[in-house]
């Protein structure tokens, strides 16, 4: 029975946590440290472990809190839990996609969707390339060494066009921990 309850509690949290996973913090206090399930110095615990550990911070959070709990039988439901109303969500935005694909209205929707979606992306791309390149923002000077690496990315993931993304963060990553000191 208490693992229908950490299942139910997690659902609800799946559900109404709109904004991100961080937006879902008050309502995990509200339902796990108010009814005695986790203090407030585990609750702190789990926002640091679900913050450093990779992948969505709502799946660490439930993961964590249900294995504090329960176990990893806890783990697994409360898991579970929080990813249900998404996973049911997504699932029926693509019944509907693929379903009304072809009809004129929502192929001339995601046509005009696309070109929005690549500005979001490459505005997202030149805030933070700006930010990494410039020293100290606006009116800074620029940081030289990191331009001449962003440069050479992306010609790399330009030219090569089957190179990995992750190996060339990681290859980028290592080159600026040797080549690059710290400011």
């Amino acid at each position: 029975m208490a693992l229908i309850g950490l299942y139910g509690i997690f659902l609800k949290i799946g559900f109404f946590t709109v904004g991100g996973g961080m937006a879902m913090l008050p309502l995990i206090q509200k339902e796990l440290v108010s009814r005695g399930l986790m203090t407030l110095t585990e609750t702190v615990d789990m926002v640091a472990l679900s913050q450093m550990t990779p992948g969505p911070f709502a799946i660490n959070a439930a993961t964590f809190a249900g294995m504090k709990l329960y176990g990893a039988a806890g783990a697994a439901v409360a898991t579970l839990g929080v990813i249900t109303p998404s996973a049911v969500l997504a699932t029926l935005v693509a019944k509907f996609f693929i379903a009304y694909s072809k009809k004129s209205a929502v192929a001339d929707t995601m046509s005009a969707v696309r070109p929005v979606v690549m500005g979001l992306i490459l505005a997202a791309a030149l805030d933070i390339g700006y930010q990494s390149v410039l020293r100290g923002g606006a009116g800074g000077t620029v940081d030289v060494p990191v331009l001449v690496m962003a440069c050479i990315g992306l010609a790399l993931l330009l030219a090569v066009k089957k190179l990995s993304p992750i190996l060339l963060i990681a290859v980028c990553g290592i080159a600026g921990a040797v080549f690059l000191q710290p400011k």
